[in-house]
């Protein structure tokens, strides 16, 4: 029996939606943490007995995982997880880089500090764990939420929602590049320096932190992501982007 497992066999009073709902959200975390790794096989009996789900359940929920282009559907072979490229990484850093010094600038003097430190905290509050796994996961979700609580703020509707969806794409990235090496991203100082521009009204400072926060993140994961491909033989494109060849040289 696999160690994830789908509370929803664990009550059976839920209504069939609820049931699906919870079969889509335990797939698609394993997926976005890699505990399912890209270009990984998956069948329907292969699901239902992993998180002891039943058909319809699994069902509806590929279809939704298939829609948001985590999963793509093999005629009489099952599914397939949706490999990962480092033009993938390229990609959502790229309008990361556009997107967020913008929702710092807007929410300067806006945000809750206290809640963002707090954020920040949850970041760390996991290292003692020896799940590796686990670990990426804990901080995805944290540092998902310090992100989008800076985007809420800007007070911009259509930009946080645009983050989120960028923030969830790259879930699987890092966990791609760190869950192998059981290790996490430092990024505190780059964090906290955030929270203090934001706090004290430093609108360009704040945009100038986010940024440089960015690049660096987007540097250190396009690395890791390039390494664990090479480690595994991935039989997914690895094409090295022009752009990140000149910075290294």
């Amino acid at each position: 029996m696999s160690e994830i497992q789908d509370s929803s066999a664990a009550v059976p009073s839920l209504d069939p939606t609820r049931r699906a709902d919870v079969a889509y959200e335990r797939l698609r975390q394993s997926i976005l943490s890699c505990r399912i790794l890209p270009g990984a096989t998956l069948t329907e009996a292969g699901i239902m007995d992993m998180f002891e789900a039943g058909k319809a359940s699994v069902r509806i929920a590929l279809v939704r995982l298939i829609q948001e282009g985590l999963v793509r559907s093999m005629p009489r072979h099952g599914y397939t997880v949706i490999p990962i490229t480092l033009n993938d990484v390229e990609e959502i850093f790229a309008l990361r880089l556009q997107l967020e010094p913008y929702a710092a600038r807007l929410a300067t003097g806006q945000v809750d500090g206290s809640h963002l430190q707090r954020l920040e905290d949850a970041c760390r509050s996991n290292t003692a764990s020896t799940d590796s796994g686990n670990r990426i996961g804990f901080f995805l979700d944290a540092n998902r939420e310090f992100h989008l609580a800076i985007a809420k703020a800007s007070g911009n509707q259509r930009l946080h929602k645009s983050l989120a969806g960028l923030m969830d794409e790259m879930a699987r990235l890092v966990a791609l590049g760190f869950v192998a090496r059981g290790d996490s991203p430092d990024i505190r100082h780059d964090h906290n320096a955030l929270i203090d521009a934001l706090v004290t009204g430093d609108a360009r400072r704040a945009e100038q932190i986010a940024r440089r926060h960015i690049e660096v993140f987007r540097d250190m994961t396009l690395d890791r992501v390039m390494q664990r491909l090479r480690d595994a033989n991935a039989d997914v494109p690895v094409p090295v982007p022009a752009r990140s060849l000149s910075a290294r040289s």
